[in-house]
């Protein structure tokens, strides 16, 4: 008889793998919980047994026990697009986690919502230990609001507030700076960006970099105006068409996104140009797929895998020890070699 069979009528408890393993039950408890003074033999027969009988921690039990719910929050943007990083820092903060006492739930939020809304639900109610937050603004209220109350929480993205926090960012001052000088390899004189949402920071940070990057080399430099990288397909599209249909027209593009970069190449084929003759367009991803639909586009890789893994363990490290130094990591960008 095996050890499902022996109890599939009971619902598994730190009694039941005691029973099993022959441990007493605090043994079992601190096993779990990855102690220091259980022996790592000892602590993979428990989780073994754990987990052939599907054992569960009693959510209402640790709370009552611990103040704890071992849940963290991803709160993010319900904005539909299929090119963006969202199933992929879900991925990679649920792969974090695995493994651990926590569990993921995610909080989204629609473009007419108050993106406090979720932030102020969650320290109402205690729905969760701590908090994961993108898109961030120089100026953040979310960060403000967590701060001030205590919450744990980490950031994919950068404040500017005089907030000392947990985050993870890709450099985009360093990105555009990097695409700058590589359009400049391909001779490209006359450049423009299309920059992310002017009220996020990473879309700052690409306007500072782009624009200090190309008076360094003495390069014309525009942002393009009308449009962001977040818009609709169909809205970049049609402003990047006009732009390139100009006598003076742009012949390097820098996108913000990977999406507004496949309307980049589409607006100037419109326009009657070839790309890697009559113009260059060079992008960041978080998926490689920018190089199959056009090999000549300029691609930098966005770790978004990465991102997440990290702001799940900053999370995790705020949580359970407040008195650690805060885990902050800025992810440098490196042009693929292949684009040359």
């Amino acid at each position: 008889m095996s050890v499902t069979d022996s109890f599939s009528s009971e619902r598994p408890t730190l009694k039941t793998i005691a029973s099993l393993t022959g441990l007493s039950v605090a043994s079992v408890s601190r096993a779990l919980k990855d102690a220091a003074d259980i022996g790592e033999d000892t602590k993979a027969r428990v989780r073994d047994v754990a987990h052939q009988i599907g054992y569960r921690p009693n959510r209402a039990g640790v709370r009552l026990r611990t103040g704890r719910t071992n849940v963290i929050a991803l709160v993010m943007s319900a904005e539909a697009d299929v090119m963006n990083h969202t199933s992929r820092l879900i991925y990679s903060v649920a792969t974090a986690l695995r493994g651990t006492p926590f569990h993921m739930i995610v909080f989204p939020y629609f473009p007419d919502e108050d993106p406090m809304n979720p932030i102020r639900y969650i320290w109402e109610t205690g729905s969760a230990d701590g908090v994961i937050i993108n898109q961030i603004q120089p100026n953040d209220p979310r960060v403000a609001f967590m701060a001030e109350h205590g919450m744990p929480f980490a950031t994919h993205g950068r404040s500017d507030m005089g907030i000392d926090h947990p985050y993870y960012d890709f450099d985009n001052d360093a990105f555009c700076r990097l695409m700058v000088r590589a359009l400049a390899v391909r001779g490209r004189r006359n450049l423009a960006l299309l920059a992310p949402p002017p009220n996020q920071s990473y879309g700052q940070h690409m306007v500072t970099g782009f624009l200090a990057e190309a008076a360094v080399l003495g390069i014309k430099a525009q942002l393009i105006e009308g449009v962001n990288s977040d818009d609709p397909s169909a809205k970049v599209e049609a402003v990047v068409t006009a732009l390139l249909s100009t006598h003076d027209h742009p012949d390097g593009l820098v996108a913000g996104s990977t999406t507004a970069a496949m309307c980049a190449v589409a607006a100037g084929e419109m326009a009657g140009l070839t790309l890697g003759q009559d113009f260059d367009v060079a992008a960041k991803e978080a998926i490689p797929i920018l190089r199959r639909f056009r090999k000549d586009i300029i691609v930098v890789r966005e770790d978004v895998g990465r991102a997440g893994d990290f702001v799940a363990r900053a999370v995790m490290t705020a949580i359970e020890n407040r008195d650690a130094p805060l885990l902050q990591g800025l992810d440098q960008p490196m042009v693929d070699q292949n684009s040359f």
